[in-house]
């Protein structure tokens, strides 16, 4: 038995200016801040030995995980991986969720939101938002950089990586820190959900998500911060 632990960063400041934030590299907000600390703490109580910790290449994700490590005062075999980068929105990066709404109806931005293999728009690669020009970036091969993806693409970067580099070390107790969509990929290969059912899922901020494994098959699944849980469609 081992346990997979999935968080998604605290709010991030672009979170709370409701702007699709993609690749853009921007930090918590406080209230992300004590999100983290509190999944920190909640992870803490499980009195669980977390051999691995992945994240992101971006730094919400990454300060997620520093502090809830600094909960745990557990700081080793951290792993940062860029396959685990949110899901890039395209030309629609940077502008506010609601205003598209109503310029473009709020179907439509559902449909570039929660689709399965629409992309938005290609992003201008002059636009300062685009992955080229951010140096968080600056070691990912540039064959690898996108100008816009869906959800599919996303799927598809991050469970080759889960594959190649995450599952045969599953007998471990792993923590990954990460983002709504590249950890609603990861949830739809590891609960077999449909393309319908994907659409539907939410992955709160901060909350961890505790998934108890049996040679590498699901045995339970649940949120630590019960008050915060979103449904899982599963378990």
């Amino acid at each position: 038995m081992s346990f997979l632990i999935l968080v998604r960063h605290g709010q991030s400041v672009w979170n709370l200016e409701k702007k699709f934030t993609g690749w853009v590299d921007v930090d918590l907000t406080d209230k992300g801040k004590l999100e983290a600390k509190k999944a920190g703490q909640l992870i803490k109580q499980e009195q669980l030995e977390i051999k691995l910790y992945y994240s992101s290449f971006q730094l919400r994700a990454k300060n997620t995980l520093q502090i809830i490590q600094k909960e745990l005062g557990d700081f080793k075999n951290v792993k940062n991986a860029w396959e685990l980068n949110e899901r890039h929105y395209g030309a629609l990066t940077g502008l506010n969720k609601d205003e598209m709404k109503l310029k473009l109806g709020e179907d439509k931005v559902h449909q570039f939101r929660r689709s399965w293999d629409l992309r938005p728009d290609p992003l201008d690669k002059k636009n300062p938002y685009h992955p080229l020009n951010i140096e968080t970036y600056k070691e990912i091969p540039l064959e690898k950089i996108p100008d816009s993806e869906s959800l599919k693409d996303t799927y598809e970067r991050v469970i080759k990586f889960y594959n190649e580099e995450i599952k045969n070390k599953t007998n471990e107790n792993i923590l990954i820190s990460a983002h709504g969509n590249s950890i609603r990929a990861l949830c739809k290969h590891l609960f077999n959900l449909d393309n319908e059912e994907i659409s539907k899922l939410e992955i709160p901020t901060g909350n961890p998500l505790l998934i108890e494994l049996n040679n590498n098959k699901i045995s339970s699944c649940y949120y630590l911060d019960k008050d915060r849980a979103k449904d899982l469609l599963v378990y």
